[in-house]
């Protein structure tokens, strides 16, 4: 392309238009009385006069000069830049899936809720953990709900923790989800080598500790080396370790968060096994535990058409 692509108002020329509209089916109405006048227009919106192939080439020319994982290999830890196959765009859009209502009766979602319990023991398994909730409905709800989790299983144990220690190099949202749970963030710096630096992580493990988050590999691309070490110090002191699954995929196959000592596991579904989400959807966020002490997740229980639907909400 030569120069830079021209604003879609350049474009505009009087009396061009990039859409036909049939006649009008239903009587007209005046609306004017729905809206204060305060907020009707008196004049024409200023928008631009284009033809509609001249639409389709600015746009098309415009995402061309995006970044996509189609085009390019994204270097970064990045949660979000990763490539899925598009035949898993394919198997989210069939109608006994897309077309779900979350109110049907539970006798005719029995093959739904089958996929969900199943896919809870895969993940449960991939995530070297015991349990798995499919509740979180997106990936920062994953790490809220496993925060609040860790919360209460410290009150629970008489323990008032209220320390959430981040790297510096910690996946964005860590540190607003641990906010929100009313907790105290530290920032742990790294090493030269792009890992928790463990002499400084020293320096801020104590009794007040409750966790420890950490994305592994990290949001620079790279594994912790150090991780087992990492969890026998946290553990030490009481506190727990949290994974961030953004970069899960990263080491599918060969280890496991719950092997290298993580207590509660977020694993974020679309950027593992599905296509990254679209802007504003939501992102299956499931999270699960190797704590025997969380008693109960929220979670379905297929097999039985009493329980099939019941949801444990009890807070360890």
């Amino acid at each position: 392309m030569k120069g830079p692509e021209p604003l879609i108002f350049e474009l505009s020329s009087p009396g061009r238009k990039a859409y036909s509209l049939p006649a009008c089916d239903v009587p007209d109405k005046e609306v004017d009385f729905l809206i204060p006048a305060g907020f009707l227009r008196t004049s024409e919106p200023e928008l631009p006069e284009v033809s509609e192939v001249d639409v389709v080439r600015h746009y098309t020319r415009l995402s061309q000069l995006n970044h996509g994982v189609d085009i390019g290999f994204y270097p970064l830890g990045s949660c979000t830049m990763k490539y899925s196959p598009k035949v898993n765009e394919w198997a989210a859009r069939l109608p006994g899936l897309a077309w779900l209502h979350p109110y049907q009766p539970e006798e005719v979602v029995q093959g739904a809720l089958q996929l969900m319990y199943e896919l809870q023991q895969y993940l449960a398994e991939i995530g070297g953990v015991d349990k798995v909730s499919l509740q979180p409905a997106a990936g920062a709800h994953g790490e809220l709900t496993g925060l609040l989790l860790i919360r209460a299983y410290h009150r629970r144990r008489g323990e008032q923790r209220e320390k959430i220690i981040i790297p510096d190099s910690a996946h964005g949202t860590n540190p607003a989800s641990a906010a929100m749970t009313g907790c105290r963030i530290v920032e742990v710096k790294s090493d030269s080598r792009g890992g928790v630096d463990l002499g400084e992580l020293e320096k801020v493990l104590d009794e007040r500790v409750a966790a420890l988050m950490l994305t592994n590999p990290n949001t620079l691309g790279l594994f912790d080396e150090n991780i087992v070490r990492i969890a026998r110090m946290v553990h030490e002191k009481g506190g727990l370790l949290y994974y961030d699954g953004a970069n899960a995929n990263a080491i599918m196959g060969y280890s496991r968060p719950g092997d290298m000592g993580f207590d509660v596991v977020h694993l974020t579904c679309t950027r593992r096994f599905l296509p990254p989400t679209a802007a504003g959807a939501p992102v299956p966020g499931p999270w699960g535990s190797r704590r025997s002490s969380f008693r109960s997740f929220p979670c379905p229980q297929w097999g039985s058409m009493a329980s099939a639907t019941s949801l444990s909400t009890t807070v360890p």
